[in-house]
């Protein structure tokens, strides 16, 4: 059986890392018991986005690098304290022929506060089809653009010392009436390695900045405005499923849309693609939107 590189089994520190790669990074505390630490996306609150990659870096590890991810689920089930590690212990559900199933269990003081599902399948040669990317300005034609995620600049260091972003604008005619969309380019701001799993995991990191955001916005007469501010944002629940390969450290269009919010929840999804024009990921959140007490 191939194995995976051992890059992200290093021991925990303690302190918060500083890379995307170190932000992946896990201690390997038994064959199936791994730990690790996550920054802030509000205070003494763990980023959603590092808690499902740092998951799916535990499940991967249990998996054959010939079986890259094709698809995961994950409920968001308890805020994480940034102050103490979490543990996700990984069982394996199933070892077949052509699919591997795993789940992941991301627990703090002995408290469930993520699920993971995940699905790794042995690529194989068929039917190929996929929608068209939308025109849009490229990346190097943009600024570079804060996080959509954050107003506060201790925490949007953190995504800006790993990613790089550049927002892109929706032209009014492709917009849908009642459905809100932005455009993120988005990369890994430092090189990664070779091993797939990687940039799986990397995806997972930025798909969870922009999608809460754009189900958090909301039509005027003079375009979409975002009601963050007011609002209180967490994520419920969060999936994607992996279509083609990539590499995370070149730029990757995240097309984000939110058809429906309402009954205190917002519905936003994302299609993924590469500079190529290639679809290579589809993403789905649920999120909660309720008026700040």
């Amino acid at each position: 059986m191939a194995k995976r590189p051992n890059r992200s089994m290093t021991a925990w520190t303690g302190t918060p890392p500083g890379g995307l790669l170190d932000f992946l990074e896990l201690e390997r505390v038994e064959r199936d018991l791994f730990r690790g630490v996550c920054h802030e996306a509000a205070p003494l609150r763990a980023f959603g986005g590092q808690v499902a990659a740092q998951a799916l870096t535990a499940a991967g590890h249990t998996v054959p690098a010939d079986r890259p991810v094709h698809s995961l689920h994950g409920y968001f089930l308890r805020p994480g304290d940034t102050k103490q590690p979490i543990v996700y212990a990984v069982e394996r559900l199933r070892d077949g022929g052509s699919y591997v199933s795993r789940r992941v269990s991301a627990v703090q003081d002995g408290e469930m506060i993520f699920s993971l599902s995940a699905s790794f399948k042995r690529p194989e040669p068929g039917f190929d089809r996929q929608r068209r990317v939308p025109p849009t300005a490229g990346p190097d034609e943009l600024p570079s653009a804060g996080s959509p995620s954050t107003d506060r600049e201790e925490d949007a260091s953190a995504w800006h010392r790993v990613l790089d972003i550049r927002q892109a604008a929706v032209p009014a005619e492709q917009v849908q009436g009642g459905q809100t969309e932005q455009r993120l380019w988005i990369r890994a701001a430092r090189p990664l390695s070779d091993d797939p799993l990687t940039h799986a995991c990397a995806l997972a990191y930025a798909s969870d900045l922009g999608l809460a955001p754009t189900a958090a916005l909301e039509e005027s007469p003079s375009g979409q405005r975002s009601t963050l501010p007011s609002l209180f944002v967490t994520s419920l629940d969060h999936a994607i499923w992996y279509h083609r390969p990539f590499r995370a450290d070149e730029w990757m269009l995240f097309a984000q849309r939110s058809p429906s919010a309402g009954d205190g929840r917002g519905l936003a999804m994302a299609d993924v693609w590469d500079q190529d024009g290639l679809l290579v990921a589809s993403v789905v959140q649920e999120t909660v939107l309720r008026g700040r007490r």
